[in-house]
């Protein structure tokens, strides 16, 4: 069975931020990832991940103004500056919490538009490099566009060509369960061939995003094939709990049990 690590932004949100980190360990949990940690001091972050046993696997950049409709700065030109600042920034979190890995998120843009494959590019290379003088797993995501529209890193093939070329070793795929089946289905050979480029995994069901084994996917012979690849890392449970968290972990248990 793989190693799970319990999304706190969209897990545990029955309790305050701060509160989550000890009812992910309560349930079971030994590690955790979330969307941004910003709001929050690092060595805050860092001291609720001691307190409660729980590593902090995955973050992601700055994705700029979120309520403004920012998602990622990474292939948006005119905001190269704010771009940089927010890498440097996110390493210095990742270095006090102690997060080997980041996901940089690309931002709304379109991909056909030569500008911005430019600067996506710059920005990954910028950003790989300097996650690797840290030490630190730089991380991409293809995101499907029913749930961001226009978003600009929206194909796994084109997003393991940008590793391939780039050839950055700490740069590396995440593999979402929820937007490859939607982007492309045929999640099991996309697993396999892509398994060697994998950095991260996330899942959750399929079409409503919701607990493992509640959708169209049969995600726990998705979970054994990762075992039966050889995947030894984490999967992110970046799901939206249908009623309460705790109430929807009977599949954590089943797994448990086996």
């Amino acid at each position: 069975m793989p190693h799970f690590a319990a999304n706190l932004s969209m897990m545990f949100t029955e309790r305050d931020f701060p509160d989550r980190f000890q009812a992910a360990a309560d349930a079971g949990f030994d590690a955790v990832e979330f969307l941004f940690p910003y709001d929050y001091r690092a060595e805050d972050v860092a001291e609720w991940c001691r307190a409660a046993g729980v590593e902090q696997v995955l973050f992601n950049l700055s994705p700029g103004n979120w309520d403004a409709g920012d998602r990622g700065l990474a292939a948006l030109p005119r905001r190269k500056a704010e771009f940089e600042q927010s890498v440097r920034t996110a390493l210095d979190y990742a270095g006090i919490i102690g997060t080997p890995r980041l996901h940089m998120m690309a931002g709304i843009a379109d991909p056909a538009d030569p500008a911005c494959q430019a600067s996506y590019k710059d920005a990954l290379a910028f950003a790989a490099d300097a996650a690797g003088e840290r030490g630190i797993c730089l991380l991409i995501e293809p995101i499907n566009r029913r749930d961001m529209p226009g978003y600009f890193l929206d194909d796994f093939d084109r997003a393991a060509e940008l590793v391939d070329s780039l050839g950055h070793p700490n740069l590396k795929l995440q593999f979402d369960i929820y937007h490859r089946q939607i982007l492309h289905g045929d999640v099991l050979t996309g697993l396999k061939s892509l398994m060697p480029l994998i950095g991260h995994v996330q899942t959750a069901s399929v079409p409503g995003r919701n607990e493992p084994g509640s959708g169209e996917l049969d995600d726990f012979r998705i979970f054994r094939a990762l075992d039966a690849l050889g995947y030894e890392g984490y999967v992110g449970c970046e799901y939206r709990p249908r009623a309460g968290t705790l109430e929807g972990l009977g599949w954590l248990q089943g797994l448990r049990s086996e």
